[in-house]
């Protein structure tokens, strides 16, 4: 299979329910945020040490709920090509706070601010927190511009709960990260 086809030489792309459209529309702009998140938070597994293979399963998983996501940003609103996509539910954010409670039991009390910092598995989940707060203000003003005064459908409602929820996972999780590998949290003494 060819990787390139040169279909998108003239800044166009399709989407998963079939349109060509300009690469710079505020769709594309969302899904391809959110592949840069996607491609973060592997880099937060791929950092972790091997002893903590059930926390780089769970980043997996996550990164797996992100591709539905992305298909869903890739698919017209109301186009036929929805009834092929998984249904997106409020189930994964309900899985992100049990797995942020799970990860706050084990962490000190939060009483100053924290700076980006630490092992590298916790840096790289910082920047992944980042890139999820510029994916979710980039799908709200997806929403926002096709959706209007109408507001959000119940998936693309689930989808901005997700990423809210997936942030504060991730800052969580960066905590976590340099309390699994011994380290402290780098604190902010302003």
């Amino acid at each position: 299979m060819k990787i390139y086809t040169g279909t998108g030489d003239r800044g166009k792309t399709s989407l998963f329910s079939g349109e060509r459209v300009l690469k710079s529309i505020p769709r594309i702009a969302a899904y391809g945020d959110l592949d840069e998140l996607n491609s973060v938070m592997g880099s937060v597994a791929a950092a972790m040490n091997d002893d903590h293979q059930a926390q780089k399963e769970e980043i997996q998983a996550i990164q797996g709920r992100l591709l539905s996501v992305g298909a869903w940003l890739a698919t017209t609103p109301g186009s036929a090509s929805t009834r092929f996509l998984q249904p997106f539910t409020e189930a994964p954010a309900k899985q992100l706070e049990s797995a942020i409670d799970r990860m706050n039991e084990s962490l000190p009390e939060l009483k100053q601010f924290v700076l980006p910092g630490g092992h590298l598995s916790a840096c790289l989940a910082h920047m992944a927190r980042c890139v999820c707060r510029r994916t979710e203000r980039r799908v709200i003003a997806l929403v926002e511009a096709e959706d209007g005064s109408v507001g959000p459908t119940e998936t693309m409602q689930h989808i901005l709960v997700f990423l809210n929820r997936l942030s504060d996972y991730l800052f969580v999780m960066a905590r976590y990260c340099n309390h699994l590998h011994g380290q402290e949290d780098v604190l902010w003494n302003g």
